[in-house]
């Protein structure tokens, strides 16, 4: 594990597996850490290099005071990947992971991502009363406001703990593997809800469906059966986005919004065929 102080003073965990090929950096959700990508620093590694980060809050990462919202994290990426020298990497996020990474792009452009690879993560989470019935349904919202102000707040109170353990076993369906359950609710135990709180709630209400017909770099949408995160959200992400491709994974495959965990053999294997597709020939 390797250590970055930002602008901002906070200390950010990183692993750099220090490989060859085309970089690689990884982003996980909100409330987990880069223990997610456990399986994928050893599957995909071979021929390049992986990096992964605990963002503020999370993790072994320092937990300050400040800076929970989706633009500080992807300035915190961006200090990263200026530390490292990485001029040309692949991105893939998962989660809010991927919003951090759509934050990125609006803020500083395409120009050093190669490929990026976008997981299970809607274009919108909460649906704002402006949005139609359609725009909610194609944003793939999960809360309405009042319901993720209640989420926040229970976050928050005294029964906080329960609360957590219920909203992570909702990303699943049918009967997880007991073990992999464990190991999700123990990663999210790392995020105080000093930090997880407010970022849940800037995260929640951000829009992004004005940033993903900008993305100009080829693309990866990837979604679940399983998922609370319903596919026709992905399928949605994906016909904005020109040119991305899309791949849902079947529940009989991966049964939850974890398929890098689930199924990892399978994942790496769609996430590796995309990384090392040539670039189109000019017509």
């Amino acid at each position: 594990m390797k250590e970055l102080i930002t602008t901002d003073g906070v200390r950010l965990a990183y692993r750099d597996t220090g490989g060859e090929g085309v970089p690689l950096v990884m982003l996980h959700g909100w409330g987990q850490t880069q223990a997610m990508f456990r399986h994928q620093v050893e599957g995909l590694a071979p021929g390049r290099r992986v990096v992964t980060v605990d963002f503020r809050g999370h993790g072994e990462s320092a937990k300050p005071r400040h800076g929970y919202r989706v633009a500080r994290l992807s300035r915190d990426v961006r200090e990263l990947v200026d530390h490292l020298r990485l001029e040309r990497f692949d991105a893939l996020g998962w989660s809010m992971g991927v919003s951090v990474w759509w934050s990125f792009v609006d803020q500083y452009g395409t120009g050093r991502i190669r490929r990026l690879v976008a997981v299970d993560q809607p274009a919108a989470v909460a649906a704002v009363p402006w949005m139609t019935r359609r725009e909610q349904r194609d944003s793939g919202a999960l809360f309405d406001v009042s319901g993720l102000l209640e989420l926040g707040a229970a976050l928050a109170g005294p029964e906080g703990d329960t609360v957590r353990e219920a909203f992570v076993r909702g990303m699943f369906s049918g009967e997880p593997d007991p073990e992999l359950l464990a190991f999700v609710a123990e990663q999210i135990r790392s995020t105080p809800a000093h930090a997880g709180v407010p970022l849940l709630f800037d995260h929640c209400a951000q829009d992004w469906r004005d940033v993903l017909p900008r993305i100009d770099v080829p693309t990866l949408v990837i979604g679940c059966e399983g998922s609370h995160v319903h596919p026709d959200a992905q399928r949605f992400v994906a016909e904005q986005i020109p040119g991305a491709l899309l791949h849902v994974f079947p529940s009989d495959v991966a049964n939850s919004h974890f398929p890098f965990l689930e199924n990892p053999v399978a994942f790496d294997a769609v996430v590796e065929r995309f990384l090392a597709e040539e670039p189109a020939s000019p017509a």
